[in-house]
């Protein structure tokens, strides 16, 4: 769902654009009670965090992008002790919770600010973090400039974001009431990757995990996703309550995916990670020659 600025947004998809009003409204009403849901979160956090291992990082600057409740920007200011960490989130909400747990840490800001643009300087941040925020962001390549132009060049940016498989029981489900939009659009890794080269970021690398959680029943599925703030909050979603009626009919329809005794909820989590590109010498002339300070005498 990625597009120029000069490109017109066709009918689809305008109809999974992201209302960030209402985004903002979701997170911050979901901040008290999100880290009891958060279960793929978490997961996905540990393992990114997890994979920082292999990259050799000595960063300044971390920017924890989309830090929620502030655990990933508390593991990282105990990883890279030296530097300051950045926690940066589009709910205040969030960043108060983040605050709670955090006092002990010297060398930490909270900014409230959305991905679309990064009060940063150019050639700022050494260590871009972002987990599971992406999938909220309509126009992915307008995200991946601003990585590209507050990351320093030699920095790296780390992230995971949701697949097109995510949810794909329940998107199939309410797709059997109505033609309305009840799940976000998830980008597909490729082409996740081709806008990261877009984007002009160095050497991307991306692979997919899968990861499935069972309910009883879609109720649950439902209160789990409105306790982290996942509402519907795109462009098509019906603007009237969901009656009763229809939620009955989503249930039924969900019940052909059930397995032992348990309804499945599939989350395809894509991690990928890019560095900003080193800048390329200006190309030589062929009548030019390049003389090192240090062979020109003085006259």
């Amino acid at each position: 769902m990625n597009r120029n600025e000069s490109e017109p947004m066709d009918e689809a998809a305008a109809a999974f654009s992201v209302d960030r009003r209402l985004l903002r409204r979701a997170f911050n009403g979901a901040s008290a009670a999100y880290d009891s849901a958060a279960i793929i979160q978490r997961r996905a956090r540990v393992e990114l965090l997890d994979r920082l291992q292999y990259a050799k990082l000595d960063p300044q600057i971390v920017l924890d992008l989309g830090c929620g409740t502030g655990h990933a920007s508390r593991a990282l200011a105990r990883r890279f002790k030296s530097a300051h960490v950045i926690a940066m989130d589009l709910a205040v909400n969030m960043l108060r919770e983040a605050g709670r747990h955090s006092g002990w840490l010297r060398r930490f800001s909270r900014v409230c600010a959305d991905a679309f643009g990064l009060p940063l300087p150019d050639a700022s941040v050494d260590l871009i973090y972002s987990n599971l925020m992406l999938q909220w962001c309509d126009d992915l390549d307008a995200v991946l400039a601003e990585f590209r132009r507050v990351l320093k060049p030699q920095g790296l940016v780390t992230f995971t974001t949701f697949g097109p498989d995510t949810l794909k029981e329940l998107r199939a489900a309410w797709a059997a009431v109505d033609e309305r939009t009840h799940v976000n659009h998830f980008i597909d890794m490729h082409d996740i990757g081709d806008a990261l080269v877009r984007a002009g970021l160095a050497e991307p690398v991306l692979d997919v995990e899968r990861l499935t959680l069972t309910y009883n029943d879609t109720l649950s599925l439902m209160r789990d996703l409105k306790t982290i703030g996942a509402h519907n909050v795109t462009a098509g979603r019906s603007r009237g309550l969901t009656g009763p009626r229809r939620m009955q009919a989503m249930s039924a329809a969900y019940e052909r995916f059930r397995a032992a005794g348990q309804l499945p909820a599939t989350y395809e989590v894509v991690y990928g990670q890019a560095w900003g590109r080193v800048p390329q010498p200006r190309p030589q002339s062929p009548r030019e020659v390049n003389i090192p300070l240090d062979k020109i005498g003085r006259r």
